[in-house]
């Protein structure tokens, strides 16, 4: 079944974050919510697994109305990954992975529980880092570190926040392609806010484009990353082709796009531009 969102109303005193939005997200999918700065992927994400209270509107799990569902519960059925946290202490990388048991053992830990996270640690890659420490670590490791302790929590849904945030290329395809794996080899659900149009083109499964509060359009890529769509949304222009079975999204030259530096400045900066072309490197001598 999956999550279902009926009708979902938040927002702060007077100012809406999200409008009447109602959708599936389906079990066992790779699902990637996209949309420009502010337009509530968090506070989506956040109302999902109640670190938010909504306003109005329902959101089920499995048919079973999520508000009716204790913390500690929750904890258990969704894990969550955090953008970026800040590291106050130090810890070993198989101490921060197995804070996942928590909401199953508490403060104690079992057999059953290192296996569990020795598993995942394994899984992810990182088992030569397990007596690391984890404020020690690079930014890529330090995510897969993350979300062995998500998974480690052995939750239905799991959540991240931005998990390709600061990473480049090569981490943010193998951290996506892990996610896209671990969907499929564990069965579960994989929910994740993201920002790069090309790289969740190319792993999602569905795309959950937000715009003006609302669900501006839901479904594959193809479904989704259009021409037009990319266009309102973020407006910049595009070409979009298909390489590999997917849509892969080229920009296209922005100088429709208004920078607000005044024309004076253009044309001082063009002025400047030109007297430096003319006249070519300069040579500084010192003199005798």
């Amino acid at each position: 079944m999956g999550i279902e969102i009926e009708n979902l109303h938040f927002g702060y005193s007077e100012k809406e974050i999200l409008n009447d939005i109602s959708l599936t997200i389906d079990e066992g999918k790779l699902t990637c919510i996209l949309g420009p700065n502010g337009v509530g992927k968090s506070t989506l994400m956040y109302c999902i697994n109640k670190l938010q209270k909504l306003n109005s509107g329902k959101i089920s799990y499995d048919g079973v109305d999520l508000a009716t569902v204790k913390m500690k519960d929750m904890a258990k059925l969704f894990s969550f990954v955090p953008h970026a946290e800040e590291d106050v202490f130090s810890m070993s990388v198989m101490d921060t992975v197995l804070m996942g048991r928590h909401p199953h053992s508490g403060f104690s830990v079992t057999k059953e529980d290192l296996k569990i996270a020795a598993d995942n640690i394994r899984l992810l890659g990182v088992e030569d880092l397990s007596m690391r420490s984890f404020d020690e670590l690079s930014a890529g490791q330090h995510q897969r570190v993350m979300i062995a302790r998500g998974l480690t929590q052995e939750p239905k849904v799991l959540m991240l926040d931005e998990p390709t945030a600061n990473l480049d290329v090569k981490y943010q395809m193998l951290v996506m392609k892990m996610l896209r794996d671990i969907t499929r080899l564990k069965g579960i659900t994989v929910l994740i806010i993201c920002h790069d149009l090309n790289v969740t083109s190319m792993f999602a499964d569905d795309i959950i484009l937000l715009y003006g509060g609302k669900v501006f359009a839901h479904g594959t890529s193809e479904e989704v990353l259009t021409e037009s769509n990319v266009e309102t949304v973020y407006g910049v222009k595009c070409k979009v082709s298909e390489i590999q079975g997917r849509p892969h999204i080229a920009l296209l030259d922005g100088d429709y796009l208004e920078t607000h530096i005044s024309a004076s400045s253009k044309d001082s900066i063009e002025g400047a531009l030109e007297s430096e072309e003319m006249q070519g490197p300069s040579l500084v001598t010192e003199k005798e």
